[in-house]
């Protein structure tokens, strides 16, 4: 019997190595493939050329500027998308500040000379502290960072983003919002409150800033898993199997579901959220302005 199919959608600067990873982890549960989203200039267009790429339904996962990528998939066709995973991203849309900031970034990028990408002042907000000496870490992301260069990072850099809680708000299918809990781009407060908004299962990732998936990747692994099949991990919690845990739940976040009939929604058979217990309603606090770098 097939996989059902997984489309992971790297972020700014990044490619199929981000997730490199999680497809070996996942290898026995998902068809893994990796979105590329470095020829396009717009989120429209982007989610386009995933989209012609896909499968009639998937699973679909975006890091970072791969979240808006992921979410404007979802907004062109929601009825393609089984379920969604949004990791150290954001659904906020461009102030005239940040476009600004971008361009700026932009003109640095266009300079005589080489290169850098990630340099190490930028790297200090990326990563957790913990991993500022990594050479691992490191050369991973600048790997990607000098096969990509400064073309794919003027284009992904100048994708106008959107505002995307009214997707998420019409959603009706498993949703899970991941971020390290040390990323100082994409703030975890800003998770708190996309969980509340789409009435998804929020995830802390412990020892791990913005870039999860390689600075914790057996953590954001556990958690996809668990999201992709919620079943197994049920079963293995009756089993006593002794399963580590992906991370932390945060216990300050707020995850509810929707006020409106309070369940949460759900397209498909009820299963598909089965391993998502009951939780209060609230209201979303509000969303930051995320920084500029993805």
């Amino acid at each position: 019997m097939s996989l059902p199919p997984l489309i992971l959608i790297p972020g700014l600067l990044n490619d199929a190595e981000l997730w490199r990873d999680q497809v070996a982890a996942l290898s026995d549960v998902a068809d893994c493939r990796v979105a590329d989203i470095t020829r396009d200039d717009s989120l429209e267009a982007m989610a386009r050329n995933v989209l012609a790429e896909a499968p009639e339904r998937f699973a679909l996962a975006g890091f970072s500027l791969g979240g808006y990528v992921a979410v404007e998939i979802a907004r062109i066709a929601p009825e393609r998308v089984d379920r969604l995973a949004l990791l150290d991203t954001s659904i906020s849309a461009d102030t005239p500040e940040r476009a600004t900031a971008r361009s700026a970034l932009n003109k640095a990028a266009r300079a005589p000379g080489k290169f850098h990408g990630f340099g190490d002042r930028l790297l200090k907000t990326y990563l957790a502290d913990s991993h500022l000496e990594d050479e691992a870490i490191i050369s991973r992301i600048r790997g990607m960072t000098e096969r990509l260069g400064p073309d794919v990072f003027v284009r992904q850099n100048s994708v106008v983003r959107k505002d995307g809680a009214g997707v998420l708000r019409a959603l009706r299918c498993p949703i899970l919002v991941l971020a390290g809990e040390s990323d100082a781009i994409t703030p975890f407060r800003d998770h708190e409150a996309m969980a509340v908004i789409a009435r998804g299962r929020l995830v802390s990732i412990p020892d791990a800033g913005h870039m999860t998936p390689i600075e914790n990747p057996a953590a954001v692994s556990a958690a996809l898993r668990e999201w992709l099949d919620p079943g197994e991990q049920r079963q293995a919690a009756l089993a006593g199997s002794g399963r580590a845990s992906v991370g932390s739940e945060a216990p300050s976040a707020p995850l509810c579901r929707a006020p409106a009939n309070g369940h949460a929604a759900v397209r498909g058979p009820i299963s598909d959220m089965s391993a998502y217990p009951p939780l209060p309603e609230c209201a979303a606090p509000p969303l930051t302005r995320n920084r500029i770098g993805f």
